[in-house]
Order: C-alpha cells, then sequence, then structure tokens
C-alpha cells in the first residue's frame, strides 16, 4: 500500500520526528528551536467556571453558574437537601502546556460550601508554554467556604503557572488547599527538569495581608534534593485558614502534626493560620490531610470544613 503526502505534510511529519532526537535537547525547555512546533501551535483550551452561593433559612443556594468547556461543576446532593458540596470538573482530563483553566467562587452571606475537584489534576510535559490555573476565592461575612481540591500532579519537564488569589471578609471563614506532586512517583518518574511557579494572595477587607510564591525551574530541580530545599520530598502543599481564635486551632493543629506520616508545621501571620505540608511518599499526603480535615471539622463545628465527599469516591 502506497500512501501519497503532500509536501508540506512530509516537512510536518519531518520536524516532528526531529523534536525527538537527542541532538535538539530536552523537548519542554526553554528554548525551542526556530521552525519547530511550540505549545502556541497547537489546539489549547481555555476552561472557566464561576459560581456564586448565597445562605438562605433552608440552607446554601445557588444564585449563579457559569462554565466554559472543558470546565464542568457540579453539585452532588440527596434530593431536596441544601448545596454542601460543589465539583469542578476537567472534561479534558489534564492540562498541557498553554492551557488555561479558571476557577472563580463567591460565598456570599450565610453561605457554607465546600468546593473540591473530581480527581487529581495532570500537567503535562510541555515544549515551551506553562499550563495557567488561576483560583478567585472571595469570602463574605458570616460565610464559609473550604477550597480543597484533589492534588495536581505535575509530569516530568511540566511547566505550570498556578495564581490562587482570595478575598475575606471580616467575620467570614476560610479554609483553602492547594498541593503539588512532583513526577509520576508510582511510575517511577524523577522531575528533572521543567518550570513551577505557584503564588497565592490574600486580602482582608481589601487589605493584602499575605503573598507569597513558589518558584522552580531546569536549573533548580537537580537541587531539591538538599536538606535546605525540599530534602527529597516529592509532594508538598499549603492549607490556609481564615477564622476565629487563631491561637487554639494553631496549638491544635501543632498537635495533631505529631501524628502525621507527612512533615506537617504551621504558624499565624496577620490573622491568617499557614500551614506547610511535605512528604517523601505522595501517598503520605492524602491520609495526612485527612486526619487533619477530619479533626478540625469536628474542633470547628458545623460546616464545610471535613474531608470533601469527592475525595471518597
Amino acid at each position: 500500500m502506497v500512501i501519497f503526502r503532500s509536501p508540506e505534510t512530509v516537512v510536518e511529519l519531518r520536524d516532528r520526528a526531529r523534536l525527538v532526537t537527542p541532538e535538539l535537547g530536552p523537548v519542554g525547555s526553554s528554548e525551542v528551536c526556530a521552525g519547530y512546533p511550540a505549545d502556541t501551535d497547537l489546539q489549547r483550551a481555555e476552561g472557566f467556571g464561576r459560581i456564586v452561593l448565597s445562605g438562605t433559612e433552608s440552607g446554601t443556594r445557588i444564585v449563579d453558574v457559569f462554565e466554559r468547556s472543558p470546565i464542568r461543576i457540579m453539585f452532588p446532593r440527596i434530593s431536596g437537601a441544601a448545596v454542601e458540596e460543589a465539583v469542578f470538573v476537567n472534561t479534558a482530563g489534564g492540562i498541557a502546556g498553554g492551557d488555561r483553566i479558571e476557577s472563580d467562587v463567591t460565598a456570599l452571606a450565610d453561605a457554607s460550601i465546600t468546593v473540591t475537584s473530581q480527581a487529581a489534576e495532570k500537567v503535562y510535559r510541555a515544549l515551551n508554554e506553562p499550563a495557567r490555573i488561576a483560583t478567585k476565592l472571595r469570602v463574605c461575612a458570616a460565610a464559609k467556604l473550604a477550597w480543597l481540591p484533589q492534588e495536581t500532579i505535575v509530569f516530568n519537564r511540566g511547566r505550570l503557572r498556578r495564581e490562587t488569589a482570595i478575598e475575606v471578609s471580616s467575620g467570614a471563614e476560610m479554609l483553602a488547599l492547594e498541593w503539588l506532586v512532583l513526577g509520576r512517583v508510582a511510575h517511577g518518574e524523577e522531575m528533572i527538569g521543567g518550570h513551577i511557579t505557584d503564588s497565592w494572595r490574600v486580602k482582608r477587607d481589601g487589605r493584602l495581608i499575605w503573598a507569597d510564591a513558589f518558584r522552580t525551574t531546569d536549573e533548580v530541580f537537580p537541587h531539591l534534593h538538599r536538606k535546605a530545599v525540599f530534602s527529597n520530598s516529592k509532594a508538598v502543599g499549603t492549607l490556609v485558614f481564615f477564622g476565629p481564635d487563631l491561637d487554639a486551632r494553631l496549638e491544635f493543629l501543632r498537635d495533631i502534626a505529631r501524628s502525621l506520616a507527612c512533615h506537617c508545621a504551621a504558624t499565624v501571620v496577620r490573622g491568617l493560620m499557614i500551614v506547610r505540608f511535605a512528604a517523601q511518599v505522595p501517598s503520605d499526603m492524602r491520609p495526612g490531610f485527612r486526619h487533619v480535615l477530619q479533626q478540625f471539622g469536628r474542633e470547628l463545628g458545623p460546616g464545610p470544613f471535613g474531608v470533601p465527599k469527592m475525595w471518597s469516591c
């Protein structure tokens, strides 16, 4: 059988083949040879999901929902019951270089909601463009919001830029978690290159109270094993809490930390409790988070601060 291809197709196939040859260096490095495909030459996803919720006498109700593919938002619940949990779903099955995914959640007065993701997010190997994930959370007075997505797994030579922006009002309660797994450890994959930028900005009543940024590049990954950096940790996470009785909750959480399989440390900065997690074995992180959330939920009483139901599916 003979297959005829146009000259343009032949050139395209030849260029794609040359991208994986050793002399061109690792695909996904910051330098892509002129004339070869880049992430922006491929079809990209621009997903967006927004929900607005408000409290009523009968419980939390949905005020507004907006979705743009590949993002979908589900509200699993028993028929007739108030909304307790929202689930963001990426129907694309992962994120590639150049993709943009944005989540926007607003909890109005007296709303109480847990927001999570359907599964772990996967950031695939990229050519030269980072995948961008933006999360915007707004928590009004007397509202309670728990942002508890499952882990983000960055494949070797993946490129990710994630930004989490939070606005809270006095009298609100908010718990937010983000965690990273470096490489597909179960497949024996090591992160030897790529680019990750992970930043947080938290405002209270319009005023910035905490900003934090983590950045690692091709040059840094070989040094992450050092004790002063990640000390061989393959998974890291940050949990922030805004609410009442911070000093008591800080001591309570430090007591819990001693029993966890992963490393955990907590502090309070300008009215915000910040908790860091790290584990050499990524599978130790989820049981650690589950234990913290279970105990935290009991300590805080009724509300959205326990383990999301979706984590057990």
